[in-house]
């Protein structure tokens, strides 16, 4: 007797919109429900492996890993490792299916959706998974600044106010492929706009989706489950049907070579320096997302750091265990997302922004 299709919910959405927070809180809420996740990171570091960790996902009660919870997959953008590491994963698992009620895929925000959903279309997979929805979260005030505006004059404007913006880029295509992919838009972050600035940027948003999309509003990726899963949308059967800017996964020319990971490190002495000198390297360089973790002086718990653009967020959220303490001093390490980026100069310029930081605040 064949046995039901395992739901997948494919969280996508640009740099810094949400998407692990999301996560956070469907598994901090999830009542019982046996949920595997797949997490893709793009850069050296897994910092959103290790964040979901923080809250318990992949540890046993004594923070050691487990194996089978947490797969998260290292080697650049999902769309293009699908046929290296995805295929795999999910055979893992189908062999494990009747431990599992739903499955949580968070891509990279660099990632192209609809080259996943297609995935689900493969034979040996098609019949044991169906994508129950594909989830775009977007980042409410990233997007009402007019950074992924159809009118270049916004974005002329919108690139004289913000030095990040001084560059041409495809963030643009790659926002409305996100978009495109949905079967539910997240509009992210309300609490940082009023109801007129909503109200105006999901009338923007409307423009780029079908009418049976809906859009939801959200802070912090709070949201009822009943609205986040159990869609049955069965993405992977309609994606052929989506426009994108990119084509196929299979294209040469689909790549992101314009995008730069690179990771840099250093010793914290404060919250407000650490944040500071990251703040210096974006004012500097072209860089679009900041994600890592801070060992402060005296702070059993390690602070989570994460930036888009010149805006910082920042929380304690687990304490350092036995074998990263185990290290002296404990690492401050940062993955920085962008454009041209370089390691050694960057990590030249971290140095010199956390000495210079540093001293003026001893003054």
């Amino acid at each position: 007797m064949q046995m039901r299709k395992i739901p997948v919910t494919i969280v996508t959405g640009f740099l810094g919109s949400g998407k692990t927070t999301l996560l956070r809180h469907i598994l901090q809420h999830a009542g019982g429900l046996r949920v595997a996740v797949i997490v893709n990171e793009f850069g050296e570091l897994g910092i959103d492996g290790e964040i979901l960790r923080g809250c318990g996902i992949g540890c046993d009660e004594n923070g050691n890993e487990t194996q089978g919870q947490l797969y998260e997959l290292a080697n650049g953008c999902l769309c293009c490792t699908v046929q290296e590491e995805f295929f795999p994963v999910m055979e893992q698992l189908l062999e494990r299916r009747g431990e599992i009620d739903h499955v949580l895929i968070e891509t990279s925000g660099l990632a192209l959706p609809k080259p996943l959903v297609q995935a689900f279309n493969w034979p040996s997979i098609r019949n044991a998974f169906t994508v129950d929805a594909v989830v775009t979260v977007v980042d409410g005030p990233a997007a009402a600044s007019g950074q992924f505006a159809e009118d270049p004059q916004a974005v002329d404007a919108q690139r004289r106010a913000d030095p990040n913006l001084d560059h041409e880029s495809p963030l643009h295509e790659l926002f409305e492929d996100q978009l495109s992919a949905a079967d539910l838009v997240i509009l992210n972050k309300t609490d940082l706009l009023d109801e007129a600035g909503q109200d105006a940027l999901i009338a923007e948003l409307r423009e780029e989706l079908p009418p049976q999309v809906k859009i939801v509003r959200a802070q912090h990726g709070k949201l009822d489950l009943h609205t986040l899963l159990g869609l049955e949308s069965a993405s992977e059967e309609s994606i052929h049907l989506r426009h994108d800017h990119h084509g196929s996964a299979d294209d040469p020319d689909h790549h992101h070579d314009e995008f730069d990971s690179v990771v840099v490190a250093g010793a914290a002495a404060s919250r407000e320096t650490v944040i500071e000198a990251l703040q210096q390297l974006v004012d500097a360089h072209t860089i679009y997302r900041v994600k890592g973790f801070a060992a402060l002086p005296g702070a059993p718990m390690r602070l989570v750091v994460q930036g888009v653009g010149r805006r910082f967020d920042s929380y304690f959220d687990r304490r350092w265990n036995a074998q990263e303490s185990a290290a002296q001093p404990l690492a401050s390490r940062f993955v920085l997302i962008g454009e041209d980026l370089d390691g050694a100069t960057l990590q030249t310029a971290f140095d010199a922004a956390l000495a210079s930081v540093q001293t003026a605040g001893a003054k």
